[in-house]
């Protein structure tokens, strides 16, 4: 049974919010893209788990509720409130993602957010 690339990206969500790195990177092309917009971008599945494994290690909750989302083809786009609860409380941040999915994988994987934002929620900011 194939996957729709909206079942695609909500599965991978649902991996992110069960803290569950391995399991969301396995949603990914091996050449994936993750475009962390206002921070860089890496390319492979090992990259993005490079970065998802230690965020989502340093969290005791991940929530990220969609709050719209829409797809054409093999893209989806979301609109995000990506929550962490960390040490010293929560994160939270509005982000817009586009996902692009080929073959029931995720090929490219793109966030716009605030960094400022972001960086104004650890501790010593």
């Amino acid at each position: 049974m194939t996957s729709t690339p909206t079942e695609v990206v909500s599965s991978f969500i649902t991996s992110i919010e069960g803290r569950d790195a391995a399991a969301a990177v396995a949603h990914l092309s091996s050449q994936c893209e993750y475009d962390n917009v206002p921070i860089g971008k890496v390319h492979g599945r090992k990259a993005v788990l490079d970065i998802l494994d230690p965020l989502l290690g340093s969290c005791s909750t991940v929530e990220w509720p969609v709050l719209r989302q829409a797809a054409a083809g093999n893209l989806v786009f979301n609109e995000r409130l990506d929550r962490f609860e960390m040490a010293h409380g929560w994160v939270e941040l509005e982000v817009a993602g586009v996902f692009e999915v080929t073959n029931g994988e995720i090929t490219l994987w793109r966030d716009y957010f605030d960094l400022a934002t972001f960086q104004n929620q650890l501790p010593g900011s």
